[in-house]
Protein backbone atom coordinates (compact mmCIF):
# COMPACT_ATOMS: atom_id res chain seq x y z
CA UNK A 1 0.00 0.00 0.00
CA UNK A 2 0.95 3.37 -0.99
CA UNK A 3 0.49 6.26 2.22
CA UNK A 4 0.78 9.55 1.73
CA UNK A 5 1.47 11.60 5.06
CA UNK A 6 0.80 14.91 5.37
CA UNK A 7 1.95 16.58 8.49
CA UNK A 8 -0.11 20.04 9.32
CA UNK A 9 -1.72 20.78 6.04
CA UNK A 10 -2.43 24.31 6.03
CA UNK A 11 -5.06 24.55 2.84
CA UNK A 12 -8.44 22.71 2.48
CA UNK A 13 -8.17 22.64 -1.13
CA UNK A 14 -5.33 21.14 -1.27
CA UNK A 15 -6.34 18.69 1.39
CA UNK A 16 -9.21 17.90 -1.49
CA UNK A 17 -7.27 17.55 -4.03
CA UNK A 18 -4.99 15.10 -2.14
CA UNK A 19 -8.18 13.06 -1.19
CA UNK A 20 -8.60 13.03 -4.73
CA UNK A 21 -5.62 12.11 -6.11
CA UNK A 22 -5.28 9.46 -3.24
CA UNK A 23 -8.66 7.72 -4.28
CA UNK A 24 -7.61 7.60 -8.22
CA UNK A 25 -4.20 5.64 -7.24
CA UNK A 26 -5.97 3.33 -4.22
CA UNK A 27 -3.26 5.48 -1.82
CA UNK A 28 -4.44 6.05 1.67
CA UNK A 29 -4.25 9.45 3.21
CA UNK A 30 -2.85 9.64 7.32
CA UNK A 31 -2.73 13.53 8.33
CA UNK A 32 -0.80 14.15 11.57
CA UNK A 33 -0.93 17.13 13.85
CA UNK A 34 -2.69 19.96 13.76
CA UNK A 35 -5.53 21.50 11.51
CA UNK A 36 -6.91 25.35 11.44
CA UNK A 37 -9.47 24.02 9.31
CA UNK A 38 -11.92 21.17 9.43
CA UNK A 39 -12.45 18.04 7.31
CA UNK A 40 -15.85 18.97 6.02
CA UNK A 41 -15.03 22.39 5.54
CA UNK A 42 -16.98 23.60 2.18
CA UNK A 43 -13.41 24.42 0.29
CA UNK A 44 -12.17 20.63 0.98
CA UNK A 45 -15.87 19.35 -0.29
CA UNK A 46 -15.71 21.55 -2.78
CA UNK A 47 -11.83 20.26 -3.97
CA UNK A 48 -12.43 16.65 -2.96
CA UNK A 49 -15.91 16.44 -4.81
CA UNK A 50 -17.72 13.03 -4.62
CA UNK A 51 -13.80 11.43 -3.52
CA UNK A 52 -14.59 12.57 0.31
CA UNK A 53 -16.92 9.54 0.04
CA UNK A 54 -15.53 6.30 0.62
CA UNK A 55 -12.06 8.18 1.31
CA UNK A 56 -10.55 6.58 4.87
CA UNK A 57 -8.48 9.35 6.61
CA UNK A 58 -6.19 8.37 9.64
CA UNK A 59 -5.76 11.05 12.16
CA UNK A 60 -2.39 11.42 14.07
CA UNK A 61 -1.46 13.58 16.83
CA UNK A 62 2.33 13.46 16.23
CA UNK A 63 5.01 12.04 14.87
CA UNK A 64 5.61 9.88 17.60
CA UNK A 65 1.98 8.51 17.25
CA UNK A 66 3.19 7.66 13.35
CA UNK A 67 5.92 6.08 14.41
CA UNK A 68 4.69 4.05 16.82
CA UNK A 69 1.69 2.80 14.69
CA UNK A 70 3.57 2.49 11.06
CA UNK A 71 7.10 0.99 11.25
CA UNK A 72 8.43 0.82 7.97
CA UNK A 73 11.79 1.40 6.55
CA UNK A 74 10.07 3.00 3.64
CA UNK A 75 9.46 6.46 5.04
CA UNK A 76 10.33 9.25 2.38
CA UNK A 77 10.16 12.84 3.63
CA UNK A 78 9.48 14.87 1.13
CA UNK A 79 11.79 18.50 0.92
CA UNK A 80 14.11 20.73 -0.76
CA UNK A 81 16.66 20.25 1.47
CA UNK A 82 17.52 17.30 0.15
CA UNK A 83 20.03 16.12 -2.51
CA UNK A 84 18.55 12.59 -3.30
CA UNK A 85 16.29 12.78 -6.26
CA UNK A 86 12.85 11.20 -6.15
CA UNK A 87 13.40 9.19 -9.21
CA UNK A 88 16.66 7.40 -8.11
CA UNK A 89 14.63 5.51 -5.41
CA UNK A 90 13.15 2.05 -6.13
CA UNK A 91 9.56 1.91 -4.96
CA UNK A 92 8.28 -1.19 -7.73
CA UNK A 93 7.91 -3.95 -5.08
CA UNK A 94 4.05 -3.63 -5.15
CA UNK A 95 3.97 -6.03 -1.58
CA UNK A 96 6.41 -3.15 0.32
CA UNK A 97 4.70 -0.43 2.45
CA UNK A 98 5.41 2.98 0.95
CA UNK A 99 5.09 6.35 3.46
CA UNK A 100 5.53 9.96 1.58
CA UNK A 101 5.86 12.65 4.07
CA UNK A 102 4.88 16.21 3.03
CA UNK A 103 4.97 19.13 5.39
CA UNK A 104 2.92 21.95 6.15
CA UNK A 105 3.00 24.75 2.63
CA UNK A 106 4.43 27.52 4.24
CA UNK A 107 7.46 25.57 5.94
CA UNK A 108 7.62 22.19 5.17
CA UNK A 109 8.43 19.33 7.27
CA UNK A 110 10.07 20.03 10.58
CA UNK A 111 13.47 20.13 10.60
CA UNK A 112 14.76 18.16 13.26
CA UNK A 113 12.47 15.48 11.34
CA UNK A 114 14.73 15.87 8.22
CA UNK A 115 18.11 15.59 10.09
CA UNK A 116 17.39 12.53 11.59
CA UNK A 117 16.26 10.54 8.78
CA UNK A 118 18.18 12.38 6.35
CA UNK A 119 18.78 9.27 4.44
CA UNK A 120 15.44 9.28 3.40
CA UNK A 121 14.81 12.65 2.52
CA UNK A 122 13.83 13.05 -1.27
CA UNK A 123 13.66 15.62 -3.61
CA UNK A 124 11.84 17.01 -6.72
CA UNK A 125 13.66 18.64 -9.23
CA UNK A 126 12.85 22.35 -10.23
CA UNK A 127 14.71 25.55 -11.29
CA UNK A 128 17.02 26.66 -8.86
CA UNK A 129 15.34 29.91 -7.84
CA UNK A 130 12.33 28.15 -7.40
CA UNK A 131 11.15 27.48 -3.71
CA UNK A 132 8.92 24.85 -4.22
CA UNK A 133 6.21 23.44 -6.08
CA UNK A 134 2.20 23.28 -4.61
CA UNK A 135 1.47 21.00 -2.13
CA UNK A 136 -1.38 18.81 -3.86
CA UNK A 137 1.16 18.72 -7.34
CA UNK A 138 3.97 17.59 -5.42
CA UNK A 139 1.94 14.41 -4.12
CA UNK A 140 0.83 13.85 -7.59
CA UNK A 141 4.28 13.84 -9.16
CA UNK A 142 5.20 11.23 -6.03
CA UNK A 143 2.52 8.81 -6.76
CA UNK A 144 2.83 8.78 -10.01
CA UNK A 145 6.01 7.88 -10.16
CA UNK A 146 5.51 5.00 -7.37
CA UNK A 147 2.58 3.98 -9.53
CA UNK A 148 4.18 3.89 -12.91
CA UNK A 149 7.46 1.51 -11.23
CA UNK A 150 4.91 -0.31 -10.03
CA UNK A 151 3.85 -1.07 -13.06
CA UNK A 152 0.27 0.77 -12.11
CA UNK A 153 -0.50 -2.60 -10.18
CA UNK A 154 -4.15 -2.67 -9.32
CA UNK A 155 -5.24 0.52 -11.70
CA UNK A 156 -7.31 0.24 -14.72
CA UNK A 157 -5.20 1.05 -17.81
CA UNK A 158 -8.37 2.04 -19.95
CA UNK A 159 -11.83 3.56 -19.67
CA UNK A 160 -13.82 0.78 -17.68
CA UNK A 161 -16.52 3.12 -16.17
CA UNK A 162 -17.79 4.11 -20.25
CA UNK A 163 -16.40 1.14 -21.99
CA UNK A 164 -13.05 0.99 -24.07
CA UNK A 165 -14.34 1.21 -27.13
CA UNK A 166 -16.48 4.70 -26.11
CA UNK A 167 -15.02 7.40 -28.27
CA UNK A 168 -15.44 5.35 -31.21
CA UNK A 169 -19.59 4.33 -30.35
CA UNK A 170 -20.50 7.83 -29.38
CA UNK A 171 -19.45 8.57 -32.75
CA UNK A 172 -21.94 6.33 -34.31
CA UNK A 173 -24.50 7.59 -32.44
CA UNK A 174 -24.14 11.04 -33.52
Amino acid sequence: MVYIVLFEPEKPANVGNIIRTCRGFDARLIIIGHLNFDLSDHALKRAGMDYLIGSKIERLASFEEFYQKHHSKNIYYITRYSNKVYSKVDFSDVLEDIYLVFGRESSGIPHDILRKNFSNCLRIPMVSDARSFNLSNSVAILLSEVERQRNFYNLATSETIKGEDFLFQEDKSD
